[in-house]
């Protein structure tokens, strides 16, 4: 199968991704081992598996989530292309949640065992993964932040401003929107709502003509509106951020 080479990579265009040199990138292409195609609901790694393989999308969305003895699952967040999957493994040696494809999916395949090499003679590549698991945590203690202080429609706008800026600042959005190929019931849990209060929310933020969730697409009508109800300065400035 022909592999996207690192110097092509499709993602490095886009000026949300920090510039890597030629030496980063060369190494990145030693680290990377091969490229994987799944389908939607194919499983790509699994809570307390120790997996010999880390990836980075490059087309196609997924989510990370956890589940409980019942069986239920509560979704953490959701997945992008440019994201970074299987640090936990990488480093803990075991997932603490498991990564499901909600598309078809294409990634960069990464060995493991050369995440120490990466520590020991690229040492600005190794601090890249420590910001990455740093913003991670950032953005896990925003979401939990806003289950405790927010109401339903403050978490849903809160997800659509989150998940929309992330969209386009990989160019997924167009005048019709951002494909959000999720299912309502991934929404309510990652926002930590009933399904009933998550449907009944995004019917008020179409009456008041802020933003539609329909058949897998999102558009925002209204980003001003939205971002006020997220408590989101409009003006913010991007994160950059490295691309692994």
């Amino acid at each position: 199968m022909m592999q996207t080479e690192c110097r092509r990579c499709p993602l490095r265009k886009f000026p949300i991704f920090v510039k890597m040199t030629d030496r980063e990138v060369d190494f990145m292409q030693s680290f990377k081992v091969g490229e994987l195609k799944v389908d939607a609901g194919t499983t790509l790694m699994m809570e307390g598996s120790n997996s010999p393989q880390l990836y980075t999308p490059l087309r196609g969305m997924g989510l990370r989530y956890k589940t409980f003895e019942s069986g239920e699952r509560q979704v953490l967040n959701f997945v992008l292309p440019g994201d970074f999957i299987g640090l936990q493994a990488g480093v803990m040696h075991e997932m603490q949640h498991s990564v499901e494809a909600t598309t078809h999916m294409t990634l960069c395949v990464f060995d493991r065992k050369a995440l120490w090499t990466m520590f020991r003679d690229y040492p600005e590549r190794a601090f890249d993964l420590t910001w990455l698991a740093a913003v991670e945590e950032h953005f896990l203690g925003e979401s939990l932040a806003a289950v405790g202080h927010m109401d339903g429609l403050g978490r849903v706008a809160r997800a659509f401003v989150r998940l929309h800026d992330r969209a386009l600042a990989i160019d997924l959005v167009t005048k019709d929107g951002m494909h959000l190929p999720y299912k309502q019931q991934d929404l309510a849990d990652a926002l930590g709502l009933s399904l009933v209060h998550t449907n009944k929310t995004l019917k008020k933020l179409r009456e008041r003509e802020i933003a539609i969730w329909r058949d897998g697409q999102l558009k925002i009508l209204s980003y001003p509106k939205l971002c006020a109800m997220a408590e989101l300065s409009e003006a913010r400035e991007p994160v950059l951020r490295p691309l692994i």
